[in-house]
């Protein structure tokens, strides 16, 4: 790299007017910001609390590499990939509320709105299926629906290469990555998995906590033991019934569940694919890590505050055929079907989902805009 250094900085490109065709990539190289320059190669290393595990997804054909991420970072971010210029996957995933958007549902660039509520993008190094309905297997192919699905960014992949290849800074920086300076569908799904890849949370509360450097307060820890204790009336035990489908360090288990929203639904989920009555209403759990700053809840954003959750497990919860068995005659009272929680467990419960936080996460430059000034 250091001799890269020498070669590429602003004002030796000056001097290799004329070169011969064989070193047009290091001309080409010229035209890139002067951030680029000291641009980092080689295996990127994911970092992360050991109690998270290593039971990681990634795909053969393509290694994380710094200038992968580096390369997916700035197409995370660009507008080119969108029909009108206007759009970007970061429109839809905002740092700031953990790769949310804040809203119900999420504008697309012909103005109407996308079916479902924005999903977080927090730790999708360990997930192995992606959306609420699970369609996808791997990141590489969950990146192209946003990108061409006319209600989002309303772009073809192959007028996205044609955009991105006409630019002087894209093939330059596809080849560092890549080998060559082609630019296809398939490498830009690629480099925008990388980046999404790295996009790792685990310094909040909670975690200073696991790593037994922070103390929770008395109500933090009270919910913390609700969060984790499944109801048992019978024995005196009172609980909240949350681990099932949210425990682990990680607060994410890849399940799938009919969480009693509703009776019948207008969108079945997983069961709009299989047609099995099992399946309706079925959706992915989300993972509850940084879930303070992820609002509105639900796949159709139906509850606007942490609270209006809580309610919904503890008192609301819709039985069906369909509902999951773990909320099935979950109750802290004797012969009634409702969780029941009291007013203070309720309180204690949200202290401690809001322990989950991580705000280094939604600063980190790494993983910031990078044609906006910081």
């Amino acid at each position: 790299m250091e001799i890269w250094k020498v070669m590429f900085n602003k004002r030796n490109c000056r001097l290799m007017t004329g070169i011969p065709l064989l070193f047009a990539l290091l001309f080409a190289l010229c035209s890139l910001k002067k951030e680029d320059d000291n641009l980092e190669q080689g295996d990127y290393v994911f970092k992360y609390p050991s109690y998270f595990g290593n039971r990681i997804n990634t795909v053969p054909d393509n290694p994380t590499t710094k200038q992968g991420v580096y390369l997916g970072r700035r197409l995370f971010y660009e507008v080119r990939l969108s029909a009108n210029n206007s759009m970007s996957c970061g429109s839809c995933h905002m740092q700031s509320k953990a790769f949310t958007d804040g809203r119900k549902l999420s504008d697309g660039v012909d103005g109407s709105h996308t079916d479902r509520n924005t999903m977080a993008l927090v730790n999708l190094l360990w997930n192995r299926k992606f959306f609420w309905d699970a369609r996808s297997g791997s990141l590489e192919e969950q990146a192209g629906f946003p990108m061409v699905n006319p209600h989002e960014m309303g772009q073809s992949l192959a007028v996205s290469v044609r955009k991105l290849q006409s630019t002087t800074y894209y093939p330059a920086l596809f080849r560092v990555v890549f080998g060559d300076e082609k630019i296809t569908s398939e490498r830009i799904v690629k480099a925008l998995a990388q980046f999404e890849r790295s996009l790792i949370s685990a310094d909040s509360k909670y975690d200073g906590y696991l790593n037994h450097t922070v103390q929770l307060t008395d109500a933090e820890m009270r919910g913390m033991v609700l969060f984790n204790t499944t109801p048992n009336p019978a024995r005196s035990i009172r609980g909240a019934n949350c681990s099932h489908c949210h425990g682990g360090p990680k607060n994410y288990l890849e399940l799938f569940h009919n969480n009693g929203l509703d009776k019948v639904y207008e969108d079945a989920g997983i069961g709009a694919f299989t047609g099995l009555e099992a399946d309706q209403g079925r959706f992915k759990v989300p993972t509850l890590r940084n879930i303070a700053l992820t609002a509105p809840y639900m796949h159709d954003g139906r509850f606007a505050t942490l609270e209006e959750v809580v309610e919904h497990y503890s008192e609301h919860v819709q039985h069906s055929g369909a509902l999951s068995a773990f909320l099935q005659n979950a109750s802290n009272d004797q012969g009634k079907i409702a969780v029941n929680l009291k007013p203070q467990e309720k309180k204690d419960l949200i202290a401690f989902l809001n322990t989950l936080t991580d705000s280094t996460f939604v600063t980190n430059l790494q993983f910031s805009n990078p044609f906006i000034k910081h």
